[in-house]
């Protein structure tokens, strides 16, 4: 009877693809569409079926945020087959929205404090699936165990996460929101304030203006939409993306995207093979490099939305701009 009902039960769950909506097991394309549903004969993981995520930031070691594309599925007939994440594997999917980086960010907060045992919280937390929480302002809220919180909804205040597959998060102006942790998220609603985060597959959040959005890991997501802020992303395969006006998203890291949606911005990519984009208006910041990291050419350009479009990405090849099909 428990196997019928694993086999009935839908589960809801996040999946990554190309930014064709594809993805290529075992080299061969498969094209999906969504609100479609579809269905294979076996579930094994990493060999056949459909495969998601429960954690949403577990995806972003399978298809990083620099040139990916995330959907909300539904999953059922889904096999008991479990791996080191969040990582699972079913029959039938039905891919039923897209979500933007903001929104997958989003649903990551909520899945890791949906883990939390706030009845026994405490401002200072060593242990795992523990909440440390702050109201006051000055104050100093840490967690050092995985599947933790810490809050701060005062100023001037310090939210902390050491373990993996946590929540750092300020409500609070002139905060600090900080991450070590693998897989973890770093946020920030408040003003003046800084979101960083060290691990890989990891997302610094700030919606204050004048703020900071840090990436130090791979496969990981700085974002900031406040303006006169900066997001940055030093490792590979990573996006940092800024909404607000007069604002910066930089990224030195292979194979990284930065992104500017706002007026008068400057988004600046200087790893190998990075990518930019921004809209009419705004600038674009390119450097070229050879295999070994060598610098070959540097160059800028303000997009005027005919030699080059706006919202678009482009890299830098034999010291030309090259869209990126």
């Amino acid at each position: 009877m428990e196997e019928e009902k694993n086999k009935t039960a839908t589960v809801t769950g996040y999946k990554g693809f190309n930014s064709k909506l594809q993805c290529i097991p075992n080299g061969e394309v498969f094209q999906f569409k969504i609100g479609n549903e579809y269905e294979e004969e076996t579930a094994n993981l990493c060999n056949s079926g459909f495969h998601f995520c429960e954690n949403p930031l577990d995806i972003f070691y399978y298809y990083p945020p620099s040139d990916s594309r995330y959907c909300q599925i539904e999953a059922s007939d889904v096999s008991e087959q479990r791996e080191s994440d969040t990582k699972r594997c079913c029959k039938k999917i039905k891919i039923a929205a897209e979500i933007n980086l903001h929104g997958l960010i989003s649903a990551g907060v909520k899945f890791i404090l949906e883990k939390i045992n706030w009845k026994d919280s405490a401002v200072t937390n060593t242990g795992y699936q523990s909440a440390a929480t702050n109201t006051g302002n000055y104050s100093a809220a840490t967690n050092t165990g995985n599947y933790s919180a810490a809050t701060n909804t005062g100023y001037q205040s310090a939210a902390t996460n050491t373990g993996y597959q946590s929540a750092a998060m300020n409500t609070g102006y002139q905060s600090a929101a900080t991450n070590t942790g693998y897989q973890s998220a770093a946020t920030n609603t408040g003003d003046q304030s800084a979101a960083t985060n060290t691990g890989n597959y990891s997302a610094a959040t700030n919606t204050g203006y004048q703020s900071v959005a840090t990436n130090t890991g791979n496969y990981s997501a700085a974002m900031n939409t406040g303006y006169q802020s900066a997001a940055t992303n030093t490792g590979d395969q990573s996006a940092a993306t800024n909404t607000g006006n007069y604002s910066v998203a930089m990224n030195t890291g292979y194979q990284s995207a930065a992104t500017v949606k706002g007026e008068n911005s400057v988004a600046i990519s200087t790893g190998y093979m990075g990518m930019a984009k921004a809209p009419k208006g705004s600038a674009i910041v390119l450097v070229e490099r050879d295999n070994n990291g060598k610098l070959l050419s540097i160059k800028s350009a303000i997009i005027d939305g005919k030699k080059l479009k706006e919202n678009t990405f482009y890299q830098l090849e034999n010291e030309k701009f090259k869209e990126v099909v």
